[in-house]
Protein backbone atom coordinates (compact mmCIF):
# COMPACT_ATOMS: atom_id res chain seq x y z
CA UNK A 1 0.00 0.00 0.00
CA UNK A 2 1.33 3.45 -0.90
CA UNK A 3 2.32 5.72 1.97
CA UNK A 4 -0.37 8.28 1.09
CA UNK A 5 -3.07 5.60 1.40
CA UNK A 6 -1.70 4.39 4.73
CA UNK A 7 -1.66 7.93 6.07
CA UNK A 8 -5.27 8.62 5.05
CA UNK A 9 -6.45 5.99 7.51
CA UNK A 10 -3.83 6.60 10.19
CA UNK A 11 -3.93 8.45 13.51
CA UNK A 12 -2.19 11.38 11.75
CA UNK A 13 -5.36 12.31 9.90
CA UNK A 14 -6.80 15.61 11.11
CA UNK A 15 -4.25 16.20 13.86
CA UNK A 16 -2.71 19.41 15.18
CA UNK A 17 0.97 19.22 14.20
CA UNK A 18 3.83 21.31 15.58
CA UNK A 19 7.20 21.51 13.80
CA UNK A 20 10.04 23.02 15.83
CA UNK A 21 12.71 24.60 13.67
CA UNK A 22 10.04 24.57 11.00
CA UNK A 23 11.75 27.05 8.67
CA UNK A 24 14.77 24.77 8.13
CA UNK A 25 15.22 22.56 5.07
CA UNK A 26 13.40 19.57 6.54
CA UNK A 27 10.64 21.63 8.14
CA UNK A 28 9.79 23.45 4.91
CA UNK A 29 9.67 20.23 2.88
CA UNK A 30 7.68 18.41 5.57
CA UNK A 31 5.17 21.28 5.76
CA UNK A 32 4.57 21.21 2.01
CA UNK A 33 4.19 17.43 2.04
CA UNK A 34 1.55 17.29 4.76
CA UNK A 35 -0.32 20.18 3.12
CA UNK A 36 -0.34 18.20 -0.12
CA UNK A 37 -1.49 15.03 1.66
CA UNK A 38 -4.18 16.98 3.56
CA UNK A 39 -3.19 15.24 6.76
CA UNK A 40 -3.63 18.01 9.26
CA UNK A 41 -6.22 19.89 11.20
CA UNK A 42 -3.72 22.62 12.08
CA UNK A 43 0.01 23.07 11.48
CA UNK A 44 2.19 25.23 13.71
CA UNK A 45 5.62 26.35 12.54
CA UNK A 46 7.72 27.20 15.60
CA UNK A 47 11.05 28.97 15.01
CA UNK A 48 13.14 32.01 15.91
CA UNK A 49 13.51 33.88 12.61
CA UNK A 50 10.55 36.02 11.58
CA UNK A 51 12.03 36.70 8.13
CA UNK A 52 12.28 33.00 7.33
CA UNK A 53 8.71 32.54 8.57
CA UNK A 54 7.54 35.36 6.32
CA UNK A 55 9.35 33.85 3.33
CA UNK A 56 7.92 30.40 4.04
CA UNK A 57 4.39 31.77 4.39
CA UNK A 58 4.75 33.42 0.97
CA UNK A 59 6.14 30.19 -0.45
CA UNK A 60 3.24 27.98 0.68
CA UNK A 61 0.60 30.62 -0.04
CA UNK A 62 -2.75 31.02 1.65
CA UNK A 63 -3.35 27.70 3.39
CA UNK A 64 -6.06 27.49 6.01
CA UNK A 65 -4.93 26.65 9.56
CA UNK A 66 -1.19 27.05 9.05
CA UNK A 67 0.17 29.09 11.96
CA UNK A 68 3.57 30.69 12.48
CA UNK A 69 4.81 31.15 16.05
CA UNK A 70 7.98 33.04 16.89
CA UNK A 71 9.78 31.22 19.66
CA UNK A 72 12.93 29.46 20.79
CA UNK A 73 13.13 25.93 22.20
CA UNK A 74 15.28 27.44 24.97
CA UNK A 75 12.12 29.27 26.17
CA UNK A 76 10.19 26.68 28.18
CA UNK A 77 7.18 28.92 28.89
CA UNK A 78 6.79 29.75 25.20
CA UNK A 79 6.99 26.04 24.33
CA UNK A 80 4.32 25.19 26.89
CA UNK A 81 2.06 27.75 25.21
CA UNK A 82 2.94 26.51 21.70
CA UNK A 83 2.19 22.85 22.50
CA UNK A 84 -1.31 23.41 23.89
CA UNK A 85 -3.86 21.27 22.02
CA UNK A 86 -1.06 19.80 19.86
CA UNK A 87 -1.29 16.11 18.97
CA UNK A 88 1.96 15.50 17.07
CA UNK A 89 5.41 17.13 17.26
CA UNK A 90 8.31 16.89 14.83
CA UNK A 91 11.33 18.25 16.70
CA UNK A 92 13.90 19.52 14.19
CA UNK A 93 15.21 22.62 16.00
CA UNK A 94 18.96 22.40 16.61
CA UNK A 95 22.28 24.16 16.19
CA UNK A 96 23.85 21.93 13.53
CA UNK A 97 27.09 23.49 12.30
CA UNK A 98 30.05 21.57 13.73
CA UNK A 99 32.61 24.45 13.73
CA UNK A 100 30.11 26.90 15.23
CA UNK A 101 29.23 24.42 17.98
CA UNK A 102 32.91 23.86 18.79
CA UNK A 103 33.46 27.61 19.11
CA UNK A 104 30.17 28.32 20.94
CA UNK A 105 29.72 25.22 23.11
CA UNK A 106 27.33 26.72 25.68
CA UNK A 107 24.97 27.91 22.94
CA UNK A 108 24.97 24.44 21.37
CA UNK A 109 24.06 22.84 24.71
CA UNK A 110 21.33 25.39 25.42
CA UNK A 111 19.54 24.62 22.16
CA UNK A 112 20.25 20.95 21.52
CA UNK A 113 20.07 19.59 25.07
CA UNK A 114 18.17 22.04 27.26
CA UNK A 115 15.85 22.86 24.35
CA UNK A 116 15.00 19.17 23.97
CA UNK A 117 14.35 18.87 27.71
CA UNK A 118 12.01 21.88 27.49
CA UNK A 119 10.17 20.22 24.62
CA UNK A 120 9.77 16.96 26.55
CA UNK A 121 8.37 18.69 29.63
CA UNK A 122 6.00 20.80 27.52
CA UNK A 123 4.77 17.77 25.56
CA UNK A 124 4.10 15.77 28.73
CA UNK A 125 2.38 18.68 30.44
CA UNK A 126 0.07 19.22 27.45
CA UNK A 127 -0.46 15.49 26.79
CA UNK A 128 0.84 15.49 23.23
CA UNK A 129 0.29 12.05 21.65
CA UNK A 130 3.43 11.41 19.60
CA UNK A 131 6.79 13.15 19.33
CA UNK A 132 9.63 12.35 16.92
CA UNK A 133 12.97 14.12 17.26
CA UNK A 134 15.35 14.26 14.31
CA UNK A 135 18.89 13.14 15.01
CA UNK A 136 22.10 12.70 13.02
CA UNK A 137 24.75 10.12 12.25
CA UNK A 138 27.11 12.33 14.27
CA UNK A 139 25.29 11.24 17.46
CA UNK A 140 26.66 7.69 17.01
CA UNK A 141 30.01 7.54 18.83
CA UNK A 142 30.37 11.34 18.66
CA UNK A 143 33.76 13.03 18.34
CA UNK A 144 32.50 16.63 18.28
CA UNK A 145 30.27 18.71 20.53
CA UNK A 146 27.42 18.83 18.04
CA UNK A 147 27.32 15.02 17.91
CA UNK A 148 27.63 14.76 21.70
CA UNK A 149 24.77 17.22 22.19
CA UNK A 150 22.58 15.25 19.77
CA UNK A 151 23.44 12.00 21.56
CA UNK A 152 22.33 13.64 24.81
CA UNK A 153 19.16 14.82 23.06
CA UNK A 154 18.50 11.28 21.77
CA UNK A 155 18.95 9.88 25.29
CA UNK A 156 16.54 12.44 26.70
CA UNK A 157 13.90 11.64 24.07
CA UNK A 158 14.11 7.85 24.41
CA UNK A 159 14.11 8.04 28.23
CA UNK A 160 11.16 10.47 28.24
CA UNK A 161 8.82 7.51 27.75
CA UNK A 162 9.57 6.50 31.35
CA UNK A 163 8.20 9.79 32.67
CA UNK A 164 4.72 9.75 31.14
CA UNK A 165 3.13 7.22 33.49
CA UNK A 166 -0.24 6.03 32.16
CA UNK A 167 -0.48 9.04 29.85
CA UNK A 168 -0.82 8.34 26.12
CA UNK A 169 2.38 10.15 25.11
CA UNK A 170 5.23 8.48 23.23
CA UNK A 171 8.64 9.72 22.11
CA UNK A 172 10.98 8.32 19.44
CA UNK A 173 14.00 9.39 17.37
CA UNK A 174 14.76 9.30 13.64
CA UNK A 175 18.48 9.25 12.76
CA UNK A 176 19.84 9.69 9.24
CA UNK A 177 22.84 11.04 7.33
CA UNK A 178 23.47 14.04 5.07
CA UNK A 179 20.48 15.52 3.27
CA UNK A 180 21.00 16.33 -0.39
CA UNK A 181 20.90 20.10 -1.04
CA UNK A 182 19.95 21.01 2.53
CA UNK A 183 21.00 24.44 3.74
CA UNK A 184 24.71 24.55 4.59
CA UNK A 185 25.41 21.13 3.05
CA UNK A 186 28.22 20.15 0.67
CA UNK A 187 26.41 20.25 -2.68
CA UNK A 188 25.41 23.97 -2.54
CA UNK A 189 28.95 24.78 -1.37
CA UNK A 190 30.50 22.93 -4.33
CA UNK A 191 28.15 24.63 -6.78
CA UNK A 192 29.15 27.99 -5.31
CA UNK A 193 32.81 27.18 -5.91
CA UNK A 194 31.99 26.03 -9.44
CA UNK A 195 30.08 29.22 -10.21
CA UNK A 196 33.00 31.28 -8.94
CA UNK A 197 35.24 29.28 -11.30
CA UNK A 198 37.61 27.95 -8.66
CA UNK A 199 40.43 25.87 -10.15
CA UNK A 200 40.13 23.20 -7.44
CA UNK A 201 37.80 21.87 -4.77
CA UNK A 202 39.06 21.55 -1.17
CA UNK A 203 39.09 17.91 -0.03
CA UNK A 204 39.65 16.87 3.56
CA UNK A 205 40.43 13.20 2.84
CA UNK A 206 40.57 11.19 -0.39
CA UNK A 207 38.75 8.17 1.07
CA UNK A 208 35.92 10.11 2.72
CA UNK A 209 32.43 8.60 2.41
CA UNK A 210 29.01 9.82 3.50
CA UNK A 211 25.48 8.50 3.86
CA UNK A 212 23.08 10.39 1.60
CA UNK A 213 19.33 10.89 1.75
CA UNK A 214 16.92 13.14 -0.16
CA UNK A 215 14.43 15.40 1.60
CA UNK A 216 11.61 13.43 0.03
CA UNK A 217 12.93 10.16 1.48
CA UNK A 218 13.64 11.77 4.87
CA UNK A 219 10.13 13.22 5.25
CA UNK A 220 8.50 9.98 4.12
CA UNK A 221 10.59 8.04 6.62
CA UNK A 222 9.54 10.31 9.48
CA UNK A 223 5.87 9.88 8.55
CA UNK A 224 6.33 6.10 8.37
CA UNK A 225 8.07 6.14 11.75
CA UNK A 226 5.04 7.86 13.30
CA UNK A 227 2.97 4.88 12.12
CA UNK A 228 5.49 2.34 13.47
CA UNK A 229 6.64 3.84 16.76
CA UNK A 230 5.94 2.19 20.09
CA UNK A 231 8.07 4.62 22.08
CA UNK A 232 11.79 4.93 22.74
CA UNK A 233 13.17 3.60 19.45
CA UNK A 234 15.81 5.16 17.23
CA UNK A 235 14.70 4.59 13.62
CA UNK A 236 17.51 4.44 11.05
CA UNK A 237 16.68 4.23 7.31
CA UNK A 238 18.73 2.10 4.93
CA UNK A 239 20.18 4.70 2.60
CA UNK A 240 23.01 4.76 0.04
CA UNK A 241 26.56 5.96 0.53
CA UNK A 242 28.64 8.18 -1.74
CA UNK A 243 32.34 8.86 -2.15
CA UNK A 244 33.05 12.57 -1.79
CA UNK A 245 35.46 12.42 -4.75
CA UNK A 246 32.65 11.00 -6.91
CA UNK A 247 30.33 13.81 -5.84
CA UNK A 248 32.91 16.43 -6.74
CA UNK A 249 33.36 14.91 -10.21
CA UNK A 250 29.59 15.03 -10.71
CA UNK A 251 29.42 18.72 -9.83
CA UNK A 252 32.45 19.63 -11.97
CA UNK A 253 33.85 16.84 -14.20
CA UNK A 254 37.65 16.74 -14.26
CA UNK A 255 38.01 19.03 -11.26
CA UNK A 256 41.25 18.90 -9.30
CA UNK A 257 41.38 18.54 -5.52
CA UNK A 258 43.49 20.23 -2.91
CA UNK A 259 43.90 18.20 0.27
CA UNK A 260 43.31 20.44 3.29
CA UNK A 261 43.20 17.80 6.04
CA UNK A 262 40.47 16.63 8.39
CA UNK A 263 38.70 19.49 10.13
CA UNK A 264 38.20 19.46 13.93
CA UNK A 265 35.38 17.09 14.85
CA UNK A 266 35.13 15.55 11.36
CA UNK A 267 35.03 11.81 10.62
CA UNK A 268 36.36 10.09 7.49
CA UNK A 269 33.34 7.76 7.45
CA UNK A 270 29.91 8.01 9.01
CA UNK A 271 28.29 5.65 11.47
CA UNK A 272 24.59 5.25 12.24
CA UNK A 273 24.35 1.93 14.10
CA UNK A 274 27.44 1.39 16.30
CA UNK A 275 28.64 -2.10 17.27
CA UNK A 276 28.09 -1.27 20.94
CA UNK A 277 24.34 -1.09 20.21
CA UNK A 278 24.22 -4.30 18.12
CA UNK A 279 22.55 -6.28 20.91
CA UNK A 280 19.65 -3.80 20.75
CA UNK A 281 19.50 -3.33 16.96
CA UNK A 282 16.77 -4.92 14.85
CA UNK A 283 16.98 -5.09 11.06
CA UNK A 284 13.99 -4.76 8.75
CA UNK A 285 13.85 -4.70 4.98
CA UNK A 286 14.24 -0.93 4.62
CA UNK A 287 15.37 0.28 8.03
CA UNK A 288 16.93 -0.52 11.41
CA UNK A 289 15.59 0.10 14.89
CA UNK A 290 17.82 0.62 17.92
CA UNK A 291 15.80 -0.31 20.98
CA UNK A 292 15.90 1.93 24.05
CA UNK A 293 18.14 0.95 26.94
CA UNK A 294 15.75 2.12 29.65
CA UNK A 295 12.16 1.42 28.52
CA UNK A 296 10.12 -1.69 29.22
CA UNK A 297 11.32 -4.22 26.64
CA UNK A 298 8.12 -6.28 26.70
CA UNK A 299 6.45 -4.02 24.13
CA UNK A 300 9.22 -4.91 21.66
CA UNK A 301 9.15 -8.66 22.33
CA UNK A 302 7.63 -9.83 19.03
CA UNK A 303 9.80 -7.51 16.87
CA UNK A 304 6.72 -6.76 14.78
CA UNK A 305 6.18 -3.24 13.41
CA UNK A 306 2.95 -2.75 11.43
CA UNK A 307 3.16 -6.30 10.15
CA UNK A 308 6.88 -6.06 9.35
CA UNK A 309 8.89 -8.76 11.08
CA UNK A 310 12.44 -7.87 12.09
CA UNK A 311 15.44 -9.79 13.38
CA UNK A 312 18.35 -8.89 15.62
CA UNK A 313 21.64 -8.13 13.86
CA UNK A 314 24.86 -10.02 14.54
CA UNK A 315 26.78 -9.11 17.69
CA UNK A 316 29.54 -7.28 15.78
CA UNK A 317 27.23 -5.44 13.35
CA UNK A 318 27.85 -1.80 12.43
CA UNK A 319 26.06 0.34 9.87
CA UNK A 320 28.85 2.48 8.36
CA UNK A 321 29.07 4.59 5.23
CA UNK A 322 32.27 2.91 4.01
CA UNK A 323 31.06 -0.70 4.46
CA UNK A 324 27.53 0.00 3.24
CA UNK A 325 26.32 -2.51 0.63
CA UNK A 326 24.69 0.30 -1.40
CA UNK A 327 26.97 2.90 -2.99
CA UNK A 328 25.67 5.35 -5.58
CA UNK A 329 27.45 5.32 -8.92
CA UNK A 330 28.53 8.57 -10.56
CA UNK A 331 25.59 8.23 -12.96
CA UNK A 332 23.14 7.80 -10.07
CA UNK A 333 24.59 10.80 -8.26
CA UNK A 334 24.24 12.93 -11.39
CA UNK A 335 20.60 11.87 -11.80
CA UNK A 336 19.82 12.83 -8.19
CA UNK A 337 21.52 16.18 -8.60
CA UNK A 338 19.47 16.89 -11.73
CA UNK A 339 16.22 16.02 -9.97
CA UNK A 340 17.06 18.27 -7.04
Amino acid sequence: MALAEKLKNSFLKKKNILITGGTGSFGKFFLKKIIKLKLFKKIIIYSRDELKQYELSKDVGEVKNVRFLIGDVRDRERLIFATKNVDVIVHTAALKQVPASEYNPFECIKTNVIGTQNLIESAIQNKVEKIIALSTDKAALPINLYGASKLASDKLITAANNMVGNQNTTFSVVRYGNVLNSRGSLVPFLHELKNKKFDFFPLTHEKMTRFWITLDHATDFVLQSFLRMKGGEIFVPKIPSIRITDLMQCVKPGVKYKLIGIRPGEKIHELMCPADSAQSTIEFKKYFIILPSTSEKKIFKNLNYNGEKGKFVSEDFEYRSDTNTHFLSIKEIKNLLKKS
